[in-house]
């Protein structure tokens, strides 16, 4: 996939793929936000990589190593799921049914309450792996000294800023800044994300109760100080900004006209245009900034699993060519394997202006609730 980036200016802003997209695919921040179906895709990619779940026209096969490539695996597993059944269940059943001596025994719930059984259950815990929908539960994890230390081969496969020794990034998810093309030009969306909402003019959402939004006000809180994120929290509840229950919700807004702009993952844009694809909703990315913040879903291995190689194989089929395309063809995530690129006309991960930042401080949601009541919000 080629981008076309003419202009520094525009190198952030980019039009999400419009008519590029075309079965049915799901996305979820928390696991529990969404009750749609993925469709079916028999017709795999040639070759020994093949496609999981729904497919996307005229795309070839994925770069990166094949789940084919890779170690077998068999034995007894159980992995403590923070990602929602819907959106990883089809490839977990598809990693399962690849090998007859492969019992797979999987628990969803939320990443949080996992990490609080795993901690309470002790040395008798049956969870093996820990698959988490975001990097501040893998950070709570490791915290507990409940995650074992994982090889470089797995950990290396992926960039530094997201991985540690004791868990590794599966797939990622940007915050963007979504607006009506049909009403904005790029450049009247600002690169800055505190220069909201004094330097854009429009109607803007948010769903604030959201783990996301609440992720990227603590990262506001974390690179600006609590101050200026108090005065930009009272500021963008005095413009009048409108607040929904999700931020798929909030694209949808935009694509029916309601709202002109909102802060969300960079996924439900795709996942509007996959159901819309002439809606006029457009993706922004600010720089360097809270606006900016690459978070990722990850795995980690618990400290007193029983199968320790297995458990570590397991995570790296979660990198192989055909997961990671998976992430990238059914819930509009961003790879983090280089070799296989994102839906949509967006950004690569290298071409985005992310913060420095360490993910696992995004945890720390109880301070941010605190402080977007005392500006007003209502969480």
């Amino acid at each position: 996939m080629t981008h076309n980036i003419p202009t520094d200016v525009d190198r952030r802003r980019f039009l999400a793929a419009t008519g590029a997209i075309g079965a049915v695919g799901l996305a979820g921040c928390t696991g529990d936000d969404d009750d749609g179906e993925n469709e079916s895709d028999d017709g795999g990619a040639e070759g020994s990589i093949g496609q999981i779940g729904s497919g996307r026209e005229g795309r070839g096969a994925p770069g990166g190593t094949s789940m084919s490539d890779m170690p077998d695996l068999s034995g007894e597993l159980t992995v403590y799921s923070g990602r929602g059944e819907f959106l990883v269940g089809e490839l977990i059943e598809y990693i399962e049914g690849l090998y007859d001596d492969f019992d797979l025994t999987v628990r969803y719930a939320g990443s949080t309450d996992h990490v609080n059984a795993i901690v309470n259950e002790g040395e008798g815990s049956p969870a093996d792996v820990f698959y988490s929908v975001n990097a501040g539960a893998l950070g709570a994890l490791a915290d507990e000294g409940r995650a074992q230390t994982l090889s470089a081969e797995i950990t290396d496969l992926v960039r530094s800023e997201f991985r540690t020794d004791q868990w590794v990034g599966t797939s990622g998810r940007a915050r963007s800044v979504p607006y009506d093309g049909s009403a904005y030009e790029a450049s009247d969306v600002p690169s800055d994300i505190m220069a909201f909402p004094e330097e854009f003019d429009g109607d803007l959402g948010w769903a604030p109760s959201y783990g996301s939004c609440q992720a990227f006000v603590t990262a506001m809180r974390l690179i600006e100080g609590e101050e200026a994120t108090r005065e930009w929290l009272e500021a963008v509840v005095e413009s009048g900004i409108s607040a929904y229950s999700d931020e798929l919700r909030v694209c949808q807004e935009i694509a029916d006209g309601n709202i002109d702009a909102a802060f969300a993952n960079h996924y439900y844009i795709q996942r509007v245009l996959d159901g819309n694809p002439d809606a006029t909703i457009e993706t922004a990315f600010t720089e360097g900034d809270a606006g900016a913040v690459f978070n990722v879903a990850g795995a980690a291995v618990v400290d007193t699993t029983s199968e320790p190689t297995l458990a570590e194989n397991f995570v790296r089929h979660l990198l192989s060519a055909e997961a990671q395309d998976y992430f990238a063809r059914t819930t509009f995530e961003y790879p983090l394997i280089p070799d296989v690129e994102p839906i949509g006309d967006l950004p690569t991960i290298d071409e985005l202006d992310v913060p420095d930042i360490d993910l696992t401080e995004l945890s720390d949601l109880e301070t941010t609730i605190d402080l977007m009541r005392d500006a007003g919000v209502e969480v």
